[in-house]
């Protein structure tokens, strides 16, 4: 998925972690598969395989689980 197919994820701060992302995005049900998934290395952030659930994504980033793609934007 290219990221001009990625779907807008606005969060309020000017960071959110990775876990925590893929909670509010609905690609993980909970901090459990969340976790899982990046054991696996099923999650992409930009394009590379990320192994941290704690790691802090900003603004522009694009996370991709599965064929499905978010981009982080500010809200408002």
């Amino acid at each position: 998925m290219s990221s001009s197919d990625a779907q807008d994820l606005p969060i309020r701060d000017d960071m959110i972690r990775l876990g925590q992302l893929l909670k509010l995005a609905n690609l993980a049900e909970d901090g459990i598969q969340a976790k899982q998934l990046i054991e696996d290395g099923l999650v992409q952030v930009n394009g590379d395989i990320e192994e941290r659930r704690g790691r802090q994504l900003h603004a522009g980033d694009l996370v991709s689980v599965n064929g499905e793609t978010v981009r982080i934007t500010r809200e408002g």
